[in-house]
Parts: C-alpha cells; sequence; structure tokens
C-alpha cells in the first residue's frame, strides 16, 4: 500500500521531538545538526539531493529546489526551523523530547513551534516525490538553524552568506498562521500576513560610585530604576495597522460585533472573541515594551558605578521611527540606548494569487469556514527572507479544538498539537504546492 503524507506525518513530527535541538541563544547546546542530518537523510530517500551546511560547528541548515510545473514562475521558499526553545523537564507532564501520544494529542517541545509544520512540510514533499509529481512552481524547502535567537546562525547567515540558495524566489510560507479558531460557532483560520518589527534594547545608566551609606544624588540604580519604570509603564496608545484593521473587521462580520476603530472598548470586544488567539492580537494593536532583565551592583553597602537593564520592545510595521524615538524619551538624558537585537517589520497584502490559494487550499478542506489575515506579535525567519525582496507569510494550516489554547502552547508547558490537525495540515499544504 502507498504511504501518504496524512499516514506518516505523526510519526515524522514525533520522530523530529525525540531530537533536542534547544537553542539556549549562547551557543551552548545541542544545536540542530543531528536533526538537519536526519531531515536530509528523509529527503534523500525519496530521490532529492539537499544542501547541508553550518554556520558554525552543530549550527546546521539544509536547502533543497523542488522544480515546479511552470519553473518560468517566480519560485516559493517553504521553510522552517529545526531548532527549540529549552524546556524543564519538572515543569512538564511528560518528558518534553519524549514525543509523547495520548488521546489523539502529540506532547512534546517544538509540537507547535514548528516541528509539526517541518513534518508537514517533509511528509507532503516526500509524497509529491514518491508519485513523480511536482509543485506548480520551483519551490526552495529550507530548514533553517536558529530561528529561536533571531536567526543569526541560520536564515540570516544563509540570506548573507548563500542568496544564491533563494534565486528567483519572490515569496515564502512558514510558521504560525493558517491555525484555527472558533467565532460564534464557525471556523476561522488566520493567515500571518504581517508582524512586528524586534527591537531588544540595553539600557545603561552611569553615577558615582561610593559607600551605601552616604548620600548619593548621582545613583546610577535610581537613574536606571525610574527609565525602566517609564518605559514599562508607558501606555502606548491603539493603532490599528491595516492587516489589523482588516482582520477586525472580519471578526465583526462573522460575530456581528460591532467595530469602531476609535474605541478601545469596541476593539478589546473583538479581540477577546478570538479565544485563546486573543494573546497573539491582543499585542499587536500597539507598540509594547516589556523591560526583561536588571544588572547592578556586586553588594549591599556598595553603591554602584553603573547599572543596566534589557528592554523587549515590538513596533508595528510602518511606525519604527516613531517608537524609536518615544523610547529615547522615555529613557530621559541620564540613560544611554544600546542595541541589542533588532529586526524589521513586515506587512504583506491580503489579497493576490498566493493569498487566494492559501484561501483555497483551506475552504476545499473546511468548507464552511472563514479565513481572515492578522498580524504576528512576535517574528519568524521570513524578517531574514525580506531581505532579498521576499515576502513573506506564516501558513503552517491546522484545524484545532476549540478548547486548546494554541497561543499558550508557544514556548509554554505541556507544548502540544491534534494528530488530527497534522493530517489535515498535510492535506492542505498539499493543495497549496499544487495550485499556488
Amino acid at each position: 500500500m502507498t504511504t501518504t503524507a496524512a499516514d506518516e506525518v505523526v510519526d515524522l513530527c514525533r520522530d523530529l521531538i525525540r531530537i533536542d535541538t534547544s537553542n539556549y541563544g549562547d551557543g551552548e547546546g545541542p544545536g540542530e545538526r543531528a536533526a538537519a542530518e536526519h531531515v536530509a537523510g528523509l529527503l534523500d530517500e525519496v530521490g532529492l539531493e539537499p544542501e547541508v551546511f553550518e554556520s558554525a560547528p552543530r549550527r546546521t541548515s539544509l536547502v533543497v529546489r523542488l522544480p515546479g510545473v511552470d519553473p518560468a514562475r517566480p519560485a516559493l521558499v517553504l521553510h522552517g526551523h529545526l531548532d527549540v526553545v529549552p524546556a524543564q523537564a519538572q515543569d512538564w507532564s511528560v518528558d518534553p523530547f519524549a514525543g509523547h501520544q495520548d488521546d489523539e494529542l502529540l506532547w512534546g517541545r517544538g509540537a507547535v513551534d514548528m516541528k509539526d509544520m517541518d513534518a508537514m512540510i517533509l511528509a507532503v514533499v516526500r509524497q509529491m516525490a514518491r508519485e513523480g509529481r511536482r509543485p506548480a512552481r520551483d519551490v526552495v524547502l529550507a530548514m533553517f538553524a536558529d530561528e529561536e535567537a533571531g536567526g543569526t546562525f541560520g536564515a540570516g547567515w544563509a540570506v548573507r552568506n548563500r542568496p544564491e540558495l533563494f534565486e528567483g524566489a519572490t515569496e515564502a510560507v512558514s510558521e504560525v498562521g493558517g491555525f484555527s479558531v472558533t467565532l460564534a460557532g464557525r471556523r476561522a483560520y488566520l493567515v500571518q500576513t504581517a508582524e512586528k518589527g524586534l527591537s531588544w534594547l540595553r539600557l545603561v545608566a552611569d553615577g558615582r560610585a561610593g559607600h551605601g551609606s552616604q548620600v548619593t544624588p548621582d545613583n546610577a540604580v535610581t537613574k536606571l530604576a525610574e527609565a525602566v519604570a517609564r518605559i514599562g509603564r508607558h501606555p502606548w496608545p491603539l493603532q490599528l495597522t491595516p492587516t489589523v484593521r482588516a482582520l477586525l473587521e472580519g471578526v465583526a462580520d462573522l460575530t456581528g460585533l460591532p467595530f469602531d476603530p476609535q474605541d478601545p472598548t469596541s476593539v478589546d470586544a473583538l479581540v477577546a472573541a478570538l479565544g485563546p488567539a486573543a494573546r497573539f492580537v491582543g499585542a499587536t494593536l500597539r507598540h509594547t515594551t516589556n523591560p526583561t532583565q536588571l544588572d547592578a551592583g556586586y553588594k549591599a553597602n556598595v553603591v554602584p558605578g553603573s547599572a543596566q537593564a534589557v528592554v523587549d520592545g515590538r513596533f508595528l510595521p510602518g511606525l519604527e521611527e516613531e517608537f524609536t524615538t518615544t523610547v529615547r524619551e522615555l529613557a530621559g538624558p541620564d540613560v544611554r540606548i544600546e542595541r541589542v537585537h533588532h529586526d524589521v517589520a513586515l506587512e504583506a497584502p491580503t489579497t493576490g494569487a498566493l493569498m487566494d490559494a492559501m484561501t483555497d487550499a483551506l475552504l476545499a478542506e473546511d468548507p464552511g469556514a472563514a479565513v481572515l489575515p492578522y498580524t504576528l506579535s512576535g517574528g519568524t525567519d521570513n524578517k531574514s527572507l525580506s531581505r532579498l525582496g521576499i515576502t513573506g507569510y506564516g501558513f503552517a494550516p491546522l484545524r484545532l479544538p476549540p478548547e486548546l489554547d494554541f497561543a499558550g502552547m508557544f514556548h509554554g508547558v505541556d507544548e502540544r498539537v491534534s494528530t488530527d490537525a497534522l493530517r489535515f495540515g498535510t492535506r492542505v499544504l498539499d493543495r497549496l504546492l499544487a495550485t499556488c
């Protein structure tokens, strides 16, 4: 009997989860080599010849190009990442790297971020190769290292050092989109067409070091604490970007709730109607600045000469300059700002041939559903690919149980995904590659 993508996708995902690719962001950890070699073997098994490369020891990525029916068309990048955030086993109900399965759920670190999508991609591509089918256009399949730490050793490195791998590509599809939510009893699939920008900032305050018993007006800790409080408590105003506005209009149409873009209460009610996905969407209504780290002093009775803090800032597409200016003003004249990590905000068209193809592929498998665009509050490797002029979307299609807290699965404890959702996703992806 011929093996189909739906037959093997759960096993593929389980096997990937069992390969620990924890990314601690400091160069420590197992790296992605074992997972990349495993994936390369799966592709080689069906006659494909991926190129495996490393940006640093054990920081391994791979790319393979699948010829399309119409090679004259611009290519599509279909990409995933092999690394995961760390998991503390004592906090979980199951071993996070055992690939535990029960009650139609597959548990483990990476089950939704994003070894589920990796497995769906592999299952579909393997089936197409076995059957001798080609995608509608050339597809550049990529599995990157290091996405969970900004992609420096993965997509970012590939874009800087191997841009020829993506020659002719104009669009990309990857994670955190295409999943379902339930609105007024009807399923709606959220396709990610935008993502906020990333601005990790170090705040540094200098002062006069001295004895803790003395009067010290020039105190670095005080200056820093005041700046951190101003930035962390700043009430960023409501600002609806085009993608967010389109999403809220769609939610209003499906639920019958009113939509007044000038009324925060109206907006909040529409976001709340998205259930667990409200966590994703609620953070895309405005800029955010969350203090995440503090570092000052070495003894209780010594006033330090400097103090530092780190702020995780996320800015809306098209509004980076406004965000940067405001943070500078909030920090004040006594605190300097150093960039820790920065990446662009993205906003792709919510209409067009690829968006139509994604919508059609979803509705072919779930005819009564709706499809809406949304903005991701985090980031993906689409940021790196955008530097090559490639427009990225989030489309890892999953038909989810209404009770599953999908947003809470990302980087959370007891991460898990429905096995039925994995099989659904393979069918949707197969349709997409055949038509897009």
